[in-house]
């Protein structure tokens, strides 16, 4: 940790996502114009893994007992590990991180299971604000921190919007604690 960085943990308060699973939030101060802030969700669990694996593989092998097709057994193991290739690549996130450097802009990034990372930046003079927006799924009201970008014609308008925590989906007293913090730099910029 470099000089005049505060790291701290919201670990007064329990965070969940939106299916009630266990996640942290993670903030650290650079500066009074630069904060970062990190959702983790729960790795990957070898006991599900190890239990689709077998599900699909005795599967095949009923299978492959009945119809004496090796080419079942074959295309259960490719299937499995191509699958399990693709989330671990794909799909299943570790962690999201949104670093507000004030005057700058906001980086966004997402840390994959298998390494791989994705990161984009919004110039500051792109963003109109950050707010927290609701949104109705399966008649539940899920809420969600998004940026609204302005549009270049009219900078009164909003041109799109960019949500934030797509993977972790933090419930609103995580969501609640990011937008503050936001907001104190926005304020300043």
């Amino acid at each position: 940790m470099q000089n005049g960085d505060q790291h701290y943990s919201m670990e007064d308060e329990t965070y969940t996502d939106i299916d009630g699973k266990a996640i942290s939030l993670e903030c650290q101060s650079h500066s009074g114009f630069c904060r970062e802030f990190t959702v983790s969700s729960a790795k990957v669990s070898i006991g599900r893994v190890m239990a689709y694996t077998c599900a699909v593989w005795l599967s095949a092998y009923i299978i492959f007992f009945v119809t004496e097709n090796t080419a079942v057994l074959s295309s259960a193991i490719i299937i499995t590990l191509v699958g399990m290739m693709v989330r671990i690549h794909f799909v299943k996130v570790d962690h999201e991180t949104l670093l507000i450097i004030g005057s700058l802009g906001v980086q966004v990034s997402s840390s994959y299971a298998s390494g791989r990372e994705s990161t984009d930046f919004i110039e500051m003079g792109k963003i109109k604000d950050i707010v927290i927006n609701e949104a109705i799924h399966m008649q539940t009201v899920i809420y969600y921190l998004c940026i609204l970008l302005k549009d270049p014609s009219d900078p009164e308008a909003v041109s799109s919007v960019v949500p934030l925590f797509q993977s972790s989906k933090p419930r609103l007293n995580c969501l609640v604690k990011v937008y503050k913090s936001c907001q104190e730099i926005l304020a300043k910029c």
